[in-house]
C-alpha cells in the first residue's frame, strides 16, 4: 500500500534514517577499532602463536556484526536516496503545481476585464443598429407629421361645403338661392 508523505513528514523520515545511519557508522567503527585491538593485541603479543579458538569465534562473530551493520548502512544509505528523489520529485510538483495556481489566478483576476471588454465589443454593432433605427424612426416620424399636416389641410379644403346663403331680413326668397 503506498501512502503519500508530505514534504515534512519525508523531511523527517530522512533525518531520522541519517541519524540511525550516523549510529551505526559510530558502531562500525567502534567495531573495527575492537577488531584492530583485538588482531594487533593478538599478533604483538604472540605472532607465532596461533590464536586461540575463543578469540577466533569472537572475530568471527565481530565479523558477521560488521558484516550485518554494513548491510544496514547501504540499506539506509539506499533508503535515503530514494526519500531524497522522492523529496525533489515533490518539490518539482509542487512548484509546478504552485506555478499554475498562480496563473490561473492570474486569470480569473483578468476575466471581469476581459467580459467586459467581449461585452462592449459586441454591443458597439447593436448601438449602431439602435442609432439607425432611431434615426429611421424619426424621419418616418417627421414624414408622418407632414403627411398628416397635408391631409389635414386638404380635408379642410373639401370639408368646406357650399351652404345656401339665406337672403336677409327684408329681401324677397327664390328658389335659385338654394342651389336647386
Amino acid at each position: 500500500m503506498t501512502q503519500l508523505m508530505t514534504v515534512s513528514e519525508l523531511q523527517a523520515e530522512v533525518a531520522h534514517l541519517r541519524d540511525e545511519l550516523q549510529m551505526r557508522d559510530q558502531l562500525v567503527q567502534q567495531l573495527s577499532q575492537e577488531l584492530f585491538r583485538l588482531v594487533k593485541g593478538n599478533a604483538a603479543a604472540a605472532p607465532s602463536v596461533e590464536l586461540s579458538e575463543r578469540h577466533l569465534n569472537e572475530l568471527g562473530v565481530l565479523r558477521e556484526q560488521l558484516q550485518g551493520v554494513e548491510q544496514q548502512v547501504n540499506f539506509y544509505q539506499e533508503q535515503i536516496s530514494s526519500k531524497d528523489t522522492e523529496i525533489y520529485q515533490l518539490r518539482q510538483s509542487m512548484q509546478e503545481l504552485s506555478d499554475r495556481s498562480q496563473m490561473l489566478e492570474n486569470v480569473v483576476q483578468e476575466l471581469p476585464q476581459v467580459y467586459r471588454q467581449k461585452y462592449n465589443e459586441r454591443l458597439i454593432p447593436i448601438k449602431e443598429k439602435v442609432a439607425i433605427i432611431q434615426a429611421e424612426n424619426q424621419r418616418l416620424h417627421a414624414e408622418l407629421q407632414s403627411v398628416s399636416y397635408r391631409l389635414a389641410v386638404r380635408t379642410r379644403k373639401v370639408t368646406q361645403i357650399d351652404l345656401p346663403s339665406f337672403p336677409r331680413a327684408g329681401q324677397p326668397v327664390s328658389v335659385s338661392s338654394f342651389g336647386v
